[in-house]
């Protein structure tokens, strides 16, 4: 294909992800204002190196579809006595309305109208298969007092509403649930096929009335739009409520750093979760607490997630990918930690917060470097330390030793002899980062290319005699790993006898009830079931360690669905 193609564009970035193996399927489309044949009404998918192709005529038949079914507006007027908020005044073209529907009404509103209700609703209801909906059923079931709490409620429009004397809602017309399908149909179904209580269940519903007529169906369009834009839930996403961050936090809150320069200051690095954090946690303080704090927890030593997940993807050997920006670096790192956790939940040891603590204070060391060197002009700095802490860490990895970390965490510095290191390897660096391969010319797209990190690696440097404490060796450094875990696990077990002890008797026997009778999303063992029914009637006393691990384990999981009762 010609590369002045309008497509040639389109088919190359294709071919990339083919590449890369990051193509799971192509969908070819075809858009036309003819009428499609009877044998185009069913085009089989192909398959072509492992990719699915599917094929997809979009007609005007199709087109007349959509629009007849987006302007039949289907009316379901109900009557109803709802106390509720007005929000804003007369003035706007639109007037909402917060009001909170009980359980048993909107089931009945349901048997009354049915999927009218739905018309603008982009989802249907997926039964109670899913995790999400599971949950809905689980909250209704055991906990229904904080359904209100535990979800967002729905989303509804009208055509005009009648408010009575009292200010109440007295009767809706068109109403219709653009948002919360689920929880009206999962509320419904708990009734009627689970013949649970609903009574108890509280909904909040945001109504909006749409005052002058001919808008209503753009206005209708534009709330069910963005009522339901929803981004793709990865596994990254959740990283944010991860074990790896209560880890990083407590360590973060337990370990002191050594004393420097003769200063007899104890100071900690801080660990910011969430953005703010530091700030927050010394926004209320007196001003002799807020003073202990600030030399406890200097500024210098805050590290947030977002830096964390840079620094160690540099060490992990991806410039590439750290070149692309903060928010892929953080997106790397959680599916990369997430799937070491699942592999090993004990893997985030005191060791390794020191260590990853250190590979901050490396990087923050290379960027002082870099901006202070006589050959740097200014540009690319943060690509350049990104690709010499990787280069680095290259080095070492294959040569089967191991930057001793433990040096570094001691002087809370980069010895001299790293420095001088670093300054050769950041040179030679910047002057291959900075001169593309043919076909790239543009720097910073070339950084990105992970072909931008094999050239780097083909950097030859002659170092001076090495510093023998910059590095150990390999095995010393997993057997010091080993011995990390082993510490984390007692401290993990004696925590879990602790949560286990702290459940009381009456909710180990709602978890017993709820699990004997195969309500929950994991099955348990009948050896489990039997462990469980011994001590929610007090059988077990004083549980082992083994057994205290199994029931931490059935605990954890009943409240993730909504079970049992949470614990100070």
């Amino acid at each position: 294909m010609e590369e002045t193609s309008e497509a040639y564009s389109m088919a190359y970035n294709i071919y990339k992800y083919f590449e890369k193996k990051q193509l799971n399927k192509v969908r070819l489309m075809v858009l036309t204002d003819g009428k499609a044949t009877r044998n185009l009404l069913e085009l089989p998918s192909e398959t072509d190196k492992n990719i699915q192709f599917d094929f997809r005529v979009v007609d005007i038949e199709y087109l007349h579809n959509i629009y007849e079914s987006e302007s039949k507006a289907a009316v379901s007027d109900i009557d109803v006595n709802l106390p509720c908020l007005k929000i804003n005044d007369d003035s706007n073209s639109y007037q909402s309305y917060l009001a909170v529907i009980n359980g048993d009404l909107l089931v009945s509103i349901y048997e009354d109208h049915g999927q009218k209700l739905f018309e603008q609703n982009v989802r249907t209801f997926l039964q109670f298969k899913g995790a999400v909906n599971k949950g809905l059923k689980n909250t209704i079931e055991w906990r229904p007092e904080m359904f209100f709490a535990y979800n967002n409620g729905i989303t509804a429009t009208a055509e005009s509403v009648e408010i009575g004397a009292d200010g109440n809602l007295r009767k809706i017309k068109n109403f219709q649930i653009v948002n919360g399908g689920q929880t009206t149909s999962a509320i419904y179904a708990a009734k009627t096929t689970s013949n649970l209580d609903v009574s108890k269940v509280a909904v909040q519903m945001k109504l909006s009335v749409v005052k002058k007529a001919e808008n209503q169906d753009e206005f209708i369009s534009k709330v069910a739009e963005y009522a339901n834009t929803q981004n793709k839930i990865n596994n990254s996403d959740f990283f944010s409520n991860s074990p790896f961050h209560k880890d990083m936090k407590e360590y973060s809150n337990r370990i002191y750093a050594p004393a420097i320069g003769g200063s007899q200051k104890r100071t900690h690095w801080f660990y910011e979760r969430v953005r703010g954090e530091y700030l927050n946690s010394q926004a209320y303080l007196k001003p002799a607490e807020k003073n202990r704090f600030i030399i406890e927890n200097p500024k210098s030593q805050v590290v947030d997630k977002t830096l964390l997940s840079k620094t160690e993807i540099m060490w992990r050997r991806r410039p590439d990918i750290v070149s692309k920006g903060a928010q892929e670096s953080f997106k790397k790192f959680a599916d990369e930690i997430t799937e070491v956790l699942e592999k090993d939940n004990l893997a985030i040891t005191e060791s390794y917060f020191k260590d990853a603590i250190c590979r901050v204070l490396l990087f923050r060391s290379v960027e002082k470097m870099v901006s202070a060197a006589s050959w740097y002009d200014g540009g690319f700095r943060a690509q350049t330390v990104a690709y010499t802490i990787s280069y680095l860490s290259a080095l070492t990895h294959a040569s089967g030793l191991d930057l001793n970390f433990d040096l570094i965490w001691e002087m809370q510095d980069i010895p001299g002899s790293l420095i001088e290191m670093l300054k050769l390897i950041s040179e030679q660096v910047y002057k291959k980062v900075t001169h593309p391969a043919p076909g790239y010319a543009n720097i910073t797209q070339w950084t990105k290319n992970s072909m931008c990190w094999v050239s780097v690696q083909e950097i030859n440097i002659d170092f001076p005699e090495e510093d023998p404490r910059l590095f150990v060796f390999r095995e010393d450094k997993n057997f010091k790993m080993k011995e990390a875990k082993e510490v984390k696990a007692v401290d993990k077990g004696i925590d879990a006898q602790i949560t286990v002890m702290k459940v009381s008797h009456h909710d180990w026997n709602v978890i017993y009830k709820y699990y004997s009778n195969y309500q929950g999303i994991k099955v348990l063992s009948t050896m489990h079931l039997d462990m469980l029914s011994k001590m929610a009637s007090g059988k077990i006393t004083l549980p082992s360690e083994k057994q205290a691990k199994i029931l931490h384990q059935i605990w954890e999981s009943a409240k993730a669905e909504g079970v049992g009762v949470d614990i100070n």
